[in-house]
């Protein structure tokens, strides 16, 4: 994550999942517990960066959990990975392949975000 000189966060993200937020579709972007990531706050503004692509959105929630199956447990499949959430193992597999296990007892974070309005996303 990087803050840029306005004091706003981005956070660098794939195309397709950065496309489902845009959409509508996944609402909890998942993260590890690096430094970084633990200063996201309930009410900030969020930026995703995909590219030339950008989004902007603000943090809804930020829910800690110890693994991601505990984040499976508790969260809908379907709000972080849109299709691949209609299978958990098949997300389980994807979330992985990103994080390894040793960044996986960082912590995970469940980011809550919603898109803001049209008007907002023309300084994202």
């Amino acid at each position: 994550m990087t803050t840029s000189e306005t004091g706003k966060s981005e956070i660098n993200i794939r195309r397709p999942y950065l496309d489902l937020i845009e959409q509508g579709v996944k609402t909890v972007e998942v993260r590890v517990g690096y430094a970084s990531m633990r200063k996201i706050r309930e009410g900030q503004d969020l930026t995703f960066v995909s590219g030339d692509k950008r989004l902007r959105t603000r943090v809804t929630r930020v829910t800690e959990y110890p693994t991601f199956e505990a984040m499976l447990d508790a969260e809908d499949p379907r709000s972080i990975g849109g299709e691949l959430g209609e299978s958990r193992e098949d997300l389980l597999d994807v979330i992985r392949g990103i994080y390894p296990p040793e960044k996986e007892r960082l912590g995970v974070l469940a980011i809550g975000v919603e898109i803001l309005p049209a008007d907002d996303q023309a300084g994202a």
